[in-house]
């Protein structure tokens, strides 16, 4: 198993770990040299854009599936994307414990998905738990998505909200931290 697989499963690395230098930073560099391109690419040149999102993401950018332009996501290889998601600007994804993302998923300007925490007794030592948004969830601007939390389907998450528990299918959650304030029909 590689380092973002034993990540995935819970094993905790020393950021200076020559496995995790290797294979997160490598990942890291790539994803780097292609974000910097996106971000600077004409906005008039969506097919270029596309292009370049689509070697970012391994192919994943095809039925709707498109980012808004600038935007950073660290270790791209960890972003799974379902049909037609959308995420406006300024995104950003902290991916080394997974980010899966169904069909459907809508997200606003600024949104931040965090995998990435650091162990408190040993801020070198990193942990990761993975993210999941489920199908036709709406995640609205400046929310954050902090590690291990799932989005039900058709949820929507308010504007400036901090997700640090699961939201369940068709809830409406709002606030910091976020919390159901409904249920829709």
């Amino acid at each position: 198993m590689g380092v973002f697989e034993n990540l995935r499963a819970g094993q905790a690395y020393d950021i200076h770990d020559a496995a995790y230098l290797k294979e997160v930073h490598g990942e890291i560099d790539r994803s780097d040299a292609l974000q910097f391109q996106i971000n600077q690419t004409n906005p008039k040149q969506k097919q270029r854009i596309l292009d370049l999102e689509n070697r970012l993401l391994h192919g994943q950018m095809t039925a709707g599936t498109f980012f808004t332009p600038p935007m950073h996501i660290d270790t791209a290889s960890r972003v799974f994307l379902g049909k037609n998601v959308y995420a406006n600007h300024g995104l950003t994804m902290m991916a080394a414990g997974t980010i899966t993302i169904d069909d459907g998923v809508m997200m606003g300007p600024e949104v931040g998905f965090f995998t990435v925490n650091h162990e408190p007794k040993n801020i070198r030592t990193i942990l990761t738990k993975e993210i999941h948004i489920k199908r036709n969830a709406w995640i609205g601007a400046r929310v954050s998505l902090l590690p291990g939390v799932t989005i039900g389907e058709n949820a929507i998450v308010g504007t400036g909200a901090v997700v640090t528990k699961d939201i369940p299918d068709n809830a409406v959650a709002v606030g910091v931290p976020a919390k159901v304030v409904k249920t829709l029909d």
